[in-house]
């Protein structure tokens, strides 16, 4: 979980506590996401790009999951492709 939060917190430019809970992870992410969409949309996909989230997949997400916050779907999206990462290191 540390190296998960290491690599986020690098990626996203912020500080999450490195003993956050999945649940605190998600949420603390999902806010920097929400910032990142009204502020600076440009640098938040390149860093999707950079951290491979499956373009095609999150579409289909959102679209299907509208109702739901954006935020929070991609949020989830990130961990899930930062997990995979670590596995096949």
């Amino acid at each position: 979980m540390k190296l998960l939060i290491d690599n986020i917190n690098r990626q996203f430019d912020i500080s999450i506590a490195a003993d956050a809970n999945t649940d605190k992870l998600q949420q603390a992410l999902a806010e920097q996401i929400n910032y990142l969409i009204i502020h600076d949309f440009n640098r938040l996909i390149q860093i999707l790009y950079r951290i491979d989230v499956n373009e095609k997949k999150l579409k289909t997400l959102l679209k299907e999951n509208a109702q739901y916050d954006a935020a929070n779907i991609i949020a989830a999206q990130v961990i899930e492709r930062q997990l995979q990462k670590i596995k096949t290191r």
